[in-house]
């Protein structure tokens, strides 16, 4: 088994800061392309999903040099809504091809999924909430029993909502 990996991002985890919250530190990565899938918005999250469509691409980046317990984290942030696959992408920079291992979402039949998303959007209206969600997974981690991250994401979203509430 490889000693590190490449990991092909493409929602959250294009902020730096999300990726730092995880791993405590900010790999270096290559802007990059995965063709011959799509990117999609779900109902009622606010990080996306892909899933292989044919003549769609992904612009997104990859992170190098991610070590197995790095490779853990992101797993466990991942959580049981994306299986990890490996895939071939295309470098922005040189057009070489780099396999890289990616969370492609389990469920291919979901009607949850639309349209596209927008990493700019997410960054101006999500990222805030967001990061502090992630930091709140990050520190769970450290404990024994630590929930999953859907879980924590579950009930950081839910207290949110209560927060806005009048």
């Amino acid at each position: 088994m490889a000693s590190v990996f490449n990991v092909f991002v493409y929602g959250s985890l294009l902020a730096d800061d999300v990726v730092r919250a995880l791993l405590k530190r900010v790999p270096p990565s290559n802007p990059a392309i995965l063709h011959n899938y799509h990117r999609f918005s779900i109902k009622g999250r606010v990080y996306p999903a892909i899933l292989p469509v044919e003549n769609k691409k992904v612009a997104g980046k990859v992170l190098l040099d991610i070590t197995v317990p790095e490779l853990n984290i992101l797993d466990m942030f991942e959580d049981v809504e994306y299986e990890r696959t490996t895939v071939d992408v295309s470098l922005m920079d040189s057009s070489k091809t780099l396999q890289a291992e990616t969370y492609v979402w389990v469920d291919k039949r979901d009607p949850n999924l639309y349209g596209e998303w927008d990493f700019e959007e997410w960054k101006q209206l999500h990222k805030g909430d967001f990061l502090k969600m992630t930091m709140g997974f990050s520190e769970e981690l450290e404990l024994p029993e630590s929930k999953t991250r859907v879980a924590t994401y579950e009930s950081f979203y839910a207290q949110e909502e209560n927060k806005s509430k009048p």
